[in-house]
């Protein structure tokens, strides 16, 4: 395998095991965020309560109590100290004595500010149960309390910081996936003008002969010259195909029809014998489809070439023109079947990897520039439809039309 080729390939292989690395580095930030938050919630949980309970005694103190002279204190350092927890007190008959901290709406009748009130008795009850007060002879009040604002809002912190990271590992995770398809486009493109302008030298001495061979008698009529001239124009053919890679390329309304029949004419006389090839159409004849030739020819030759090594040289391959069931009325589907080996359901998702070959020889980049063809230049869709092993695959190519 080229060294080019290595670097990229290595990539590749390693894009998923990277992506997994992004996902646990945000769930472990995650965990930790949540774990040492939860500790930090439980000890201000805690130390809201003692301050609750302090309040609580305080006010016992400063009802039974008939001395005076340390109340003020009392109630200046930790009566009007609590500015953050929320605190309603009643009475035994649910009569509301007094109210701090609670944001009572402005504006509101002295009725509608009771039943504010009430509500916010309903709630405090939900989140802890009330605090007995015994003011002696039998009577008690009842304190409420519920989380001050800053709690709340240390328990919706790691919620928040959880929403951040996830956003911030879905934009890592799609940098490196658009980085990876710019490295890959690099690649291809590299790789494709490398190819054509290696061709051009020998195809430019190949053409010279060819002409040679025609003007020399000892060569007239012979068969042979046509034959070379054919595999030039192939040659000549192919180095377009490598050369529009990395370009736009036209693309023109083409009797699909035609076009597979053509493509399949060339390969069918250049593989083995044992192999048929059938091209049927459920469309009429004349339907017109989105294509660049040069390179629609070169997706049917890479995946029909797939075929006759998956059969061994022997078997049958179908061509077969319809419409997609699902899908823009106005799409083209083309169903290419073999007979061969069929592909595991394991190794489906990896047939269009770049580098991935079963075969002892072979880049393992056929498939993989088949799909960027028709997904990248022809905005169509290549994909396996149906495979089996034992029993043969099919691979589907849509169209616009």
């Amino acid at each position: 395998m080229p060294p080019a080729v290595l670097p990229t390939i290595a990539i590749y292989d390693q894009k998923s095991r990277i992506k997994l690395v992004i996902v646990a580095v945000a769930l472990l930030i995650g965990a930790a965020t949540v774990i040492y938050t939860n500790v930090l919630v439980q000890r201000l949980s805690e130390r809201e309560r003692q301050q609750i309970d302090l309040y609580a005694k305080t006010q016992r103190y400063i009802i039974n109590t008939e001395e005076e002279s340390n109340l003020s204190f009392l109630y200046d350092e930790i009566i009007e100290a609590n500015k953050t927890i929320p605190v309603i007190i009643t009475d035994g008959d649910n009569n509301i004595i007094d109210a701090r901290n609670v944001n009572v709406p402005q504006g509101v009748s002295d009725e509608e500010s009771m039943d504010f009130l009430r509500d916010q008795i309903a709630q405090m009850r939900e989140q802890h149960p009330p605090i007995e007060i015994k003011i002696g002879a039998g009577l008690r009040n009842f304190l409420y309390y519920k989380e001050s604002d800053l709690l709340t809002q240390l328990r919706l912190y790691p919620l928040v910081q959880l929403a951040i990271i996830g956003c911030l590992a879905v934009v890592a995770y799609f940098a490196f996936s658009s980085s990876r398809r710019a490295e890959q486009n690099r690649v291809w493109v590299g790789l494709a003008k490398e190819t054509a302008h290696q061709l051009g030298t020998p195809l430019s001495s190949l053409v010279g002969w060819q002409h040679y061979l025609r003007e020399s008698e000892r060569f007239k009529d012979e068969p042979i010259v046509e034959e070379l001239g054919k595999d030039i124009r192939r040659l000549e053919i192919i180095t377009e195909r490598f050369s529009n890679i990395g370009s736009v390329p036209v693309l023109a309304d083409e009797n699909i029809l035609r076009v597979t029949e053509n493509a399949i004419s060339y390969l069918q006389s250049r593989v083995s014998r044992k192999v048929s090839f059938e091209v049927k159409t459920d469309l009429p004849t004349d339907t017109p489809a989105q294509v660049n030739v040069p390179l629609f020819d070169w997706v049917i030759e890479n995946i029909c070439k797939n075929a006759v090594d998956a059969m061994d040289g022997r078997g049958s391959i179908t061509l077969h023109i319809r419409r997609p069931v699902r899908g823009n009325k106005d799409q083209i589907a083309l169903d290419i079947t073999d007979t061969g080996k069929g592909i595991s359901k394991s190794k489906l998702q990896r047939v269009f990897l770049p580098g991935y070959t079963t075969k002892k020889r072979g880049w393992g980049l056929g498939l993989a520039l088949a799909k960027r063809i028709i997904e990248n230049y022809h905005k169509g869709r290549l994909f396996v439809k149906w495979s089996e092993p034992g029993r043969g695959t099919t691979f589907r190519v849509i169209l616009n039309g």
